[in-house]
């Protein structure tokens, strides 16, 4: 899984039978304090997200096909949660909870 950000959309009017039905986003990598990392990379949304958003990606083509129940496909990338907030200050994890 990936954390990410959509940067913006593709249009395509010809495309592969898999990616009917989902749009498909350019996502920025993240790390876990949100900063940008590494090459964007398309990925298709299943979960209605938008430009903007934050966003989880499975990355893995085995796991892609279980979701979408498909034997065979082509997509390699999949947006599989908006993401609301990420806590990533170790130094707040280790404080007891009120």
């Amino acid at each position: 899984m990936v954390l990410g950000k959509v940067m913006g959309t593709v249009v395509s009017t010809i495309k592969h039978i898999d990616y009917f039905g989902h749009k498909l986003y350019v996502i920025q990598p993240l790390n876990a304090e949100c900063s940008p990392v590494g090459d964007t990379f398309l990925a298709c949304d299943t979960v209605q997200s938008g430009v903007g958003d934050t966003v989880l990606v499975m990355r893995e083509g085995n796991g892609v096909r279980q979701i979408l129940k498909k034997e065979i496909c082509c997509i390699r990338s999949l947006v599989v949660g908006v993401v609301d907030e990420v806590d990533a200050h170790p130094s707040r994890r280790s404080e007891p909870t009120p």
